[in-house]
């Protein structure tokens, strides 16, 4: 089921083009909060190269996050940059916004679970929603902060407690796993992975993260051990980037490039473009989780419709009942800490 509506996932990076988006418009206020990190420099690099944003306004809480704004904003692409820094500036750098990008937190070291990370992104995620709520309420938010399973959550619970409350418009980012699926899969079969085209439902870690391999794109069929460990690997992809960068960070590269697939394909739902269809975790009755991640169509309002999981395979459906828990007690994690 997924044929027609998976392929406009796919998106051509021009690194020395003239633009990322094919959009004709270009009048879309972007922010990314925590720009001055390890995922939010790359990112806000990638989404300064698209003509389809006007205004790239950059937060974080460092110093020198107006000098990386400087830095970015001597790029010859017509996105006006901003930098804000500290959190009297909060509020400003998300005024008004239509995107809403937030890569901010701690990273993982080797060692770390993410929900090692809760205490002090949970913080993070809670202001962010909190000054969004008075400022721009209406914005599509994409939550790359970990553990985005219970970081989401939170965000929607600030937002229904400000009043504010429109999950169609809140998306837990989890493009990375796609584009993992993509890559090892292309790898293992010799195929280009940009051709790629694997969903991945579920939530953003470990065990909650389960590949549909079965309605990858182009079709592909692996041994049941083989298939085992290729989705063993999608699962603990991110673990396996820690343990390569010995100590030095997580994925950050990889994430910014997924980060910024997720936000051109906001904006372009956003200047109306149809058929918009990015997997993410959302606020979902899918599989009665409140939180699942799952293929979407997108529109100028966000979510249009939930694609659901279609056909699984008896694999897949036993990874899918082995998520259910991990994912319950992630939601109750997050909702928690914001009662």
């Amino acid at each position: 089921m997924y044929s027609r509506a998976l392929r406009p996932c796919l998106i051509t990076f021009q690194v020395h083009g003239r633009h990322f988006s094919s959009t004709k418009q270009n009048n879309r206020r972007v922010t990314v909060i925590g720009a001055a990190g390890g995922i939010g420099q790359p990112l806000s690099l990638l989404l300064k190269q698209s003509d389809a944003i006007t205004n790239l306004n950059l937060y974080d809480i460092v110093k020198h996050t107006p000098g990386v704004a400087c830095d970015i904003s001597h790029m010859n692409f017509p996105a006006k940059v901003t930098g804000f820094t500290g959190p009297d500036q909060l509020k400003d750098a998300l005024r008004d916004a239509e995107v809403v990008i937030i890569p901010a937190g701690v990273p993982r070291k080797p060692g770390m679970t993410r929900d090692d990370l809760f205490n002090t992104n949970a913080s993070v995620v809670r202001d962010v929603a909190l000054a969004a709520a008075e400022v721009c309420p209406k914005a599509l938010v994409g939550i790359i902060t970990n553990p985005v399973n219970s970081c989401v959550p939170i965000y929607c619970e600030v937002m229904k407690k400000a009043g504010k409350l429109d999950p169609n418009r809140i998306f837990g980012i989890s493009t990375l796993d796609l584009v993992r699926a993509s890559a090892f899969i292309g790898q293992a079969k010799g195929l280009n992975p940009k051709t790629v085209n694997c969903p991945v439902v579920g939530g953003h870690s470990g065990v909650t993260i389960v590949p549909l391999i079965s309605q990858c794109q182009p079709a592909v069929s692996f041994p049941q051990p083989e298939l085992e460990k290729l989705t063993k690997r999608i699962q603990e992809a991110g673990t396996e980037v820690v343990q390569a960068k010995a100590g030095a960070g997580s994925a950050t590269l990889s994430m910014a490039f997924a980060g910024a697939r997720f936000a051109f394909a906001l904006i372009r739902a956003l200047n109306g473009e149809s058929n918009v269809i990015e997997c993410a975790y959302v606020m979902s009755d899918v599989q009665g989780t409140k939180y699942f991640a799952s293929p979407l169509l997108i529109g100028r309002n966000g979510i249009e419709k939930n694609l659901g999981l279609g056909k699984l395979s008896d694999y897949e459906q036993q990874l899918v009942k082995a998520a259910i828990p991990e994912l319950k007690a992630n939601v109750a994690t997050g909702e928690k800490f914001v009662k």
